[in-house]
């Protein structure tokens, strides 16, 4: 499996800290004019957001749902020293070369259930979550965006979270496809009803080869070695496995029962 690869740009400009969270993304413009969120991998959660970012948006696309361009942004070592924020700095300095950005969406409010969506796009965004595991798209932290009336999903980094147990080596792929997702606290919750019509469209849809094209967009830089798995070849291979293994079983679907 060769890395594809998402475009690459070159940071111009660093506009403005988004202070949400730890993580502390910036807005940023690139030298193809366009204005991004730049989601930085040296933040303290390190660069196995940015791969799950890049997993669970590809995975997106995919089934049907709207989520922003991703690309590589190539930030160079003199950016800090324009930036007059110290904390920023730190993380500029920490964040020499590939970080990712999200294409900024001008205008585009969060979601607040005033405007609710259609429940298959909502079941959609419901199962995404279950099957990357995502533990952060609650009430407090819905990470949707409405944007020219259709409904975006972002904000992918809480999803995969087994890989943050590979420090001591590749853990155990069927684990993770048994392991359930509690849809109690999801933002979306209501339209859990949905999830079975979802489930069936998503089926025609998503296929082993897209699980190995979509992590194929993941940058080698990006995939730190872990025992067993020294090589970005090797962790791709183990992010395909771990996938493939929850695509053949429901267990994790809430509702679905024991597949």
């Amino acid at each position: 499996m060769n890395a594809v690869g998402l475009d690459r740009v070159r940071v111009t400009r660093y506009v403005t800290p988004l202070r949400e969270g730890g993580s502390l993304p910036g807005v940023v413009e690139g030298d193809d004019l366009g204005t991004y969120v730049c989601k930085f991998r040296g933040a303290g959660q390190g660069p196995r957001v940015l791969v799950a970012e890049v997993i669970a948006a590809g995975l997106a696309e995919r089934i049907g749902l709207r989520t922003p361009r991703q690309v590589v942004l190539d930030l160079g070592a003199d950016l800090a020293r324009y930036e007059a924020d110290e904390e920023v700095q730190d993380l500029l300095r920490a964040s020499v070369g590939l970080n990712l950005g999200i294409d900024f969406l001008p205008g585009a409010f969060g979601y607040d259930g005033d405007l609710a969506p259609h429940a298959g796009v909502a079941a959609k965004v419901l199962w995404l979550d279950a099957f990357c595991a995502n533990v952060d798209r609650s009430w407090r932290n819905p990470n949707l965006l409405l944007w020219h009336d259709d409904l975006w999903v972002i904000d992918h980094g809480a999803s995969l979270y087994f890989h943050h147990a590979w420090v001591g080596g590749v853990t155990d792929p069927e684990r993770f496809a048994r392991q359930p997702w509690d849809v109690s606290d999801h933002v979306l919750s209501t339209y859990r009803s949905a999830l079975p019509a979802a489930d069936a469209e998503i089926s025609a849809l998503l296929s082993a080869a897209d699980l190995e094209a979509v992590v194929a967009q993941v940058p080698d830089t990006w995939l730190e070695p872990v025992p067993g798995a020294e090589t970005p070849e090797a962790l791709r291979s183990a992010y395909v496995s771990f996938l493939t293994a929850r695509l053949a079983t429901r267990q994790w679907l809430p509702g679905a029962g024991v597949a």
